[in-house]
């Protein structure tokens, strides 16, 4: 478990410049994160990697909790491109569960790195951090927007939190009981298909 303190917030990039150089301590952190897990990555090696002072790295962010918790947001954000490719006519239900196993195969490719990005993120949480509800909120505007709901009502947003709960389980009891994928893909079509059944065009 990452250790949380007190800690001052986290630095926000203000030019290109400083935007290039988080995006390199991410990369880093990510690259480190699958190879070592949470507990062996160490902060200096981060800052070597991505070619920075450890103060700046500090300076971004200030614990691994953070750091991490970036790196999930990082991996949304990158979601992002396959959700601007769907055809408006699909079925949302089934738009959402492609999305959610795309995301799921390559989350278990890196089992270390999906680790220490879900343990940071539940530690943000525990510590009411503003980056875990950022990570939540971008989450959820994800899997609305696969689903095509420019203007979402209550309703769908309960949905869109539910199937993230879900989800969130089916990735946890991958991990802990290194379940087969076949059972894995399986469950979250199961889960869509339940929860979601109010969205589908069908």
């Amino acid at each position: 478990m990452p250790r949380i303190g007190e800690v001052r917030p986290p630095a926000q990039p203000n030019s290109p410049q400083q935007q290039e150089r988080v995006e390199r301590i991410l990369r880093s952190a990510a690259r480190q994160g699958a190879a070592n897990g949470l507990e062996r990555v160490q902060m200096l090696e981060v800052a070597k990697e991505s070619g920075v002072a450890i103060a700046t790295l500090y300076r971004y962010f200030p614990s691994k909790m953070h750091l991490f918790t970036a790196v999930m947001q990082s991996q949304i954000q990158r979601m992002e491109g396959a959700v601007a490719d769907v055809d408006p006519d699909a079925d949302p239900v089934v738009t959402v569960t492609e999305l959610l196993i795309l995301a799921t195969r390559q989350m278990l490719k890196t089992p270390l790195l999906t680790h220490a990005m879900m343990v940071s993120n539940n530690a943000a949480l525990h510590a009411t951090h503003a980056d875990a509800n950022v990570t939540h909120a971008s989450f959820s505007a994800l899997l609305l927007g696969a689903a095509g709901l420019a203007e979402p009502s209550a309703r769908d947003e309960q949905l869109a939190r539910l199937i993230e709960q879900a989800w969130y389980g089916v990735i946890t009891a991958a991990l802990n009981q290194r379940n087969p994928i076949e059972q894995v893909e399986d469950d979250i079509r199961v889960s869509c298909a339940l929860l979601l059944a109010e969205w589908s065009h069908s």
